[in-house]
């Protein structure tokens, strides 16, 4: 049973593939055109040991608002189509991530219902030729196609990129716990110690019961 979907998106502003697998090891392949994004979409994936494809052609030339904004709502739409009916999964996760001066909590709830809790404010309007402004919109994108009910709260930091980086590190923790199998909610894992690199998979240390 493999928890992996492929998501292929076009409108008129943007044309996305993506992939993942929630059993991954945290390897990425990204290139949204947008340096910045891919880096914390790289982030995004290690830190939670999913596996992320994602390719995008988007209208750079107007700003990058539509890629941003659509790259959430494919990966979003990836990961709640791989947790196909969420049975047995652990479905909340909770994070506080450090980041040198900059702390911040996010929190996840796999409920199918989406909600964007957003407490991040940013010093300044842009990271680079990135606004900030548009880190929301991913976040709400992602929040509102995977069917998460999502806090993302920086409590104090402040550096701009240390604080959005955290986020990401933040959601990327917390998924990591709630997508995970717990066994006592799925009967079709009891009495197995599962694997970490393939939940299916029964550890060769622990034979089944």
């Amino acid at each position: 049973m493999k928890r992996q979907a492929t998501i292929d998106r076009s409108t008129k502003e943007t044309k996305i593939k993506a992939t993942v697998d929630l059993d991954g090891t945290g390897a990425y392949d990204v290139a949204t055109g947008i340096g910045f994004l891919d880096h914390m979409l790289e982030q995004l994936a290690r830190h939670s040991l999913i596996d992320i494809t994602l390719k995008a052609k988007g209208d750079l030339h107007i700003d990058f608002h539509h890629t941003t904004e659509d790259s959430g709502y494919v990966v979003g739409e990836a990961v709640s189509q791989a947790l196909g009916d969420r049975a047995g999964i652990q479905r909340y996760g909770h994070a506080v991530i450090p980041f040198d001066e900059t702390l911040t909590r996010v929190s996840v709830d796999l409920s199918n219902r989406p909600y964007l809790v957003w407490k991040v404010a940013f010093s300044r309007p842009k990271l680079g030729d990135m606004d900030t402004e548009l880190f929301k919109e991913w976040f709400q994108a992602f929040a509102q196609s995977a069917g998460v009910t999502l806090h993302v709260e920086n409590l104090y930091g402040e550096n701009n990129h240390h604080i959005v980086e955290s986020c990401f590190k933040g959601l990327a923790r917390a998924l990591r716990v709630a997508v995970e199998i717990d066994p006592a909610l799925d009967p079709r894992f009891l009495g197995v110690a599962l694997d970490r690199r393939d939940p299916h998979r029964p550890s060769p240390e622990c034979p089944r019961q």
